[in-house]
């Protein structure tokens, strides 16, 4: 059940994500950090079994880092990164697919411009201006795209997202009583609020 989000805004892109971990009736966790940081300048939002929520963030990240490592310090873009991830999902698919639903964030120094990338298990991927993971979809797509204009700055993003979360609490079935939202802009990633203290994965 969980619930990954993401708005664009003019100079980057909030991401955020429900800090949940639960299996059937039980929660072992309510202070899960589910957004990824990529690199310096992006981060990736991931819903799905923990297990897989780890291995396939953790190893894409560490492949982005090796890149940047291998290429003088050269990063990937937002775009080749997001490509990467897709392509890493169709590989998988045909082995043991990550059970993995994702949302990839990042901001471009190069054009000075952020965007989102969504993307699911069977490696369908989309650039968007907002996106929604999980069964929380159903009741945030339409308050996204309600309130989401060109131009918008970073308060009324996260204003979205708090729109969102609030509207959860009222009608989704499933408590999920912390959410984390970070920011990602031409300063980098970084945490901009959170209902738990994030632990290790």
């Amino acid at each position: 059940m969980d619930t990954v989000f993401g708005v664009q805004f003019d100079g980057g892109v909030i991401l955020a994500a429900d800090q949940s971990n639960a299996r059937s009736i039980l929660t072992y966790q309510s202070n899960l950090d589910k957004i990824t940081q990529l690199s310096s300048h992006s981060a990736l939002g991931v819903s799905g079994p923990n297990s897989d929520l780890v291995n396939f963030s953790e190893y894409v990240s560490k492949n982005f880092a090796l890149y940047q490592l291998s290429n003088d310090g050269l990063p990937l873009s937002t775009h080749a990164q997001a490509n990467y991830c897709r392509n890493e999902l169709a590989v998988a698919l045909r082995k043991g697919p990550y059970q993995v639903n994702c949302l990839l964030g990042g901001y471009d120094t190069s054009i000075g411009k952020g965007s989102l990338y969504w993307m699911d298990y069977l490696a369908a991927l989309s650039k968007v201006n907002y996106g929604c993971q999980g069964h929380a979809s159903s009741f945030c797509l339409s308050i996204m795209d309600r309130h989401w204009v060109e131009g918008l700055t970073q308060e009324k993003a996260v204003a979205i997202v708090d729109k969102c979360i609030k509207e959860l609490e009222v009608r989704f079935l499933i408590a999920q009583p912390n959410f984390l939202i970070k920011v990602i802009d031409k300063d980098g990633v970084r945490t901009l609020k959170f209902g738990a203290d994030p632990a290790d994965n």
